[in-house]
């Protein structure tokens, strides 16, 4: 009995401001774009406008390669992307090469995770920009641990009915209770390029020359409205793990882009 006069004082005292606050609010089937890596595509149903999207993986496990393909597949629509950098890492050499259109990037140079989620705070509440990223992949997880879950939960309300599309990346999921999709990120294995200096076949140089990456995911309320085109792949470079029992999973490739100037 208690908990029910609870309620109905609850209800009483909120009437006219907000509705049915013990229901659920079920939010609308949300419209998806392509993330730019048509095998993440394939598993997630690509990024929901309108909600928070995670990309969690310890360093060096595919997350520039997500992050420069959304911002590319973004940015070559016409639409006005920002990147809010957290540790000063962004390289748009690289970003132009991989197809990001940098006109249409609002670079947002920060030094620490408090000034990122400042940021981040603007630029949700200016509204106009298709993607917003905030890239706190090398923030140490000790730093990146001590962000107030409500930082998150404000953020996904500020967007929610817009269709603006935030990334988040880090090393551990820290916003999964409040994203719409959080996809885990990890190195599966290594390809290698072997070169020599000079044309001397006894100074011989190994460079990494590109990467499998194990995507899976670990939550999703996406219901994309948006198809997105699938295609087959070759068994020999992607494999599939899609099982009942196991979250859905992927491998993609990515290729290390280098200039080498006189070696």
């Amino acid at each position: 009995m208690k908990t029910v006069y609870l309620r109905s004082e609850l209800q009483s005292k909120l009437a006219g401001r907000v509705v049915a606050p013990f229901i659920y609010r079920d939010r609308k089937l949300a419209e998806t774009v392509s993330i730019g890596i048509p095998e993440i595509d394939a598993i997630a149903g690509g990024l929901p406008r309108g909600g928070l999207t995670e990309i969690c993986g310890p360093p060096c496990s595919g997350h520039t390669s997500v992050l420069l393909a959304a911002l590319a597949a973004r940015t070559q629509e016409s639409e006005a992307c920002a990147l809010i950098d957290a540790q000063d890492a962004f390289d748009p050499y690289s970003a132009e090469i991989a197809g990001v259109k940098l006109r249409n990037l609002l670079w947002v140079r920060c030094r620490n995770a408090d000034q990122s989620l400042r940021a981040a705070d603007l630029l949700l509440q200016a509204g106009g920009f298709g993607l917003i990223a905030l890239d706190l992949s090398d923030i140490p997880i000790k730093i990146a641990r001590s962000i107030p879950l409500n930082a998150w939960f404000r953020f996904r309300r500020t967007i929610e009915d817009t269709s603006t599309i935030f990334l988040l990346l880090d090393q551990e999921s820290s916003a999964k209770t409040c994203a719409s999709l959080v996809l885990k990120l990890g190195i599966h294995s290594a390809s290698w390029e072997t070169t020599s200096r000079n044309g001397n076949s006894h100074s011989v140089v190994h460079l990494v020359d590109g990467l499998q990456v194990h995507a899976e995911i670990l939550h999703s309320r996406v219901k994309p409205v948006t198809e997105i085109p699938s295609r087959v792949f070759a068994s020999n470079v992607i494999h599939f793990e899609d099982h009942s029992h196991a979250n859905p999973a992927t491998t993609f490739e990515t290729k290390i882009r280098r200039a080498l100037r006189g070696i």
